[in-house]
């Protein structure tokens, strides 16, 4: 594999704005972006589950934390022009899809007015440099073909989660070509694969879930358990989306419009299989069992989606292949039940993380958290 450096002169006092910096991938994020040495301004909800990685990683002296309801346009654009960001990395959003089916409402207000109100905010700065919307693997139609889905596939969505994100990337289209592409600025968005890793909590997510079974003896119960995804570990999209920005930066008028950055696809796992894997790395019995009580609203069966474009282009490719994810994943778990610091063993994940890209050629040296005063 090779693929560009992550520039550490590049990142070093540059204004970033991070929505969402209370979330999973939102602190995992702000930690990557305080090791480059970014200006980091966070807006964001408070966290909305107990415990939350936030707060775990906390007290955090690099960065300006804000409570900032995307939804309010007023709030929103006083904190823009307070932090003049230089670049903007939009991670805020209602991410869950069975809570999407509960309040399709404020699904919608988050994910697709929230994402208006940012770009509209941004629209008349003159500071703002690049603008990366992070959207779900979930915004093209997916009939159940079986086929990987690539970034010309189209858009679409039968649930209201998936359909917010994908109006989410057409508005970001929209809001590209009207007002951003003259100025030179590049706004463009990126779609994740199922991302793992230590810190997350919330609901209906698969790997939480287990996490609470095996604490509580109270098992899963599994929606849906031979649906297939792209799991990957949270740090390798998140390493994606900085080289993405990075390109932008640098080359913007080649920079692609919208990015996917998903694992390869063998091989694959159902989610039974992960649940099994993760079951035998805690020592337990299955953590789940078939939920047959409720009624089945619609998820896709399987999910795959084609990350040639980011090989092609950002030289990138998941670092942690499937099982090494879960696995990373686990430990960060079993390390949080049994009382460590957690900011310490979060940066000794990205350390040993760093070096293995560093080993793939991917990287060079420049994530590597300097010395601590």
């Amino acid at each position: 594999m090779s693929g560009e450096a992550l520039d550490r002169d590049l990142w070093k006092g540059r204004r970033v704005l991070l929505t969402g910096h209370t979330g999973f991938k939102g602190a995992w994020m702000a930690m990557l972006l305080a090791r480059l040495g970014a200006t980091v301004t966070g807006l964001s909800l408070p966290a909305q589950t107990s415990p939350n990685l936030f707060g775990l990683l906390s007290p955090w002296s690099d960065l300006a934390s804000a409570t900032c309801d995307i939804r309010n346009p007023a709030l929103l654009n006083e904190a823009i022009r307070t932090a003049r960001p230089d670049i903007v990395i939009h991670m805020a959003a209602q991410a869950l899809v069975m809570e999407a089916y509960a309040d399709p409402v404020g699904t919608i207000a988050s994910n697709v007015m929230g994402t208006v109100n940012l770009l509209e905010g941004l629209r008349t700065s003159d500071a703002v440099s690049a603008v990366l919307v992070i959207t779900s693997d979930k915004v093209y139609e997916n009939r159940e073909a079986g086929i990987d889905f690539a970034e010309s596939a189209a858009l679409g969505g039968h649930d209201p989660y998936s359909a917010s994100k994908a109006a989410a990337e057409i508005l970001t289209s929209a809001y590209r070509r009207s007002f951003f592409a003259e100025r030179g600025i590049p706004v463009v968005t990126a779609r994740a694969g199922n991302v793992i890793g230590g810190g997350d909590w919330a609901p209906d997510r698969l790997l939480p879930d287990l996490f609470r079974a095996h604490e509580s003896g109270r098992p899963v119960f599994m929606r849906n358990p031979d649906a297939v995804r792209p799991w990957q570990h949270v740090l390798d999209p998140l390493y994606g989306y900085l080289l993405y920005i990075q390109r932008c930066l640098s080359a913007p008028a080649a920079a692609p419009t919208s990015v996917n950055f998903g694992p390869p696809r063998e091989p694959v796992r159902t989610v039974m299989e992960v649940a099994e894997q993760v079951s035998a790395s805690f020592g337990a019995d299955s953590l789940w069992t078939c939920d047959t009580s409720r009624d089945r609203l619609h998820e896709s069966r399987f999910l795959s989606i084609d990350s040639a474009l980011a090989k092609t282009t950002l030289g990138w490719s998941t670092a942690l292949p499937v099982d090494e994810a879960i696995g990373w994943t686990v430990a960060w778990y079993k390390a949080f039940q049994a009382g460590a610091d957690m900011r310490a063993f979060t940066d000794s994940q990205i350390d040993a993380y760093a070096e293995r890209v560093r080993s793939h050629a991917l990287i060079g040296a420049h994530l590597r958290v300097p010395d601590r005063p």
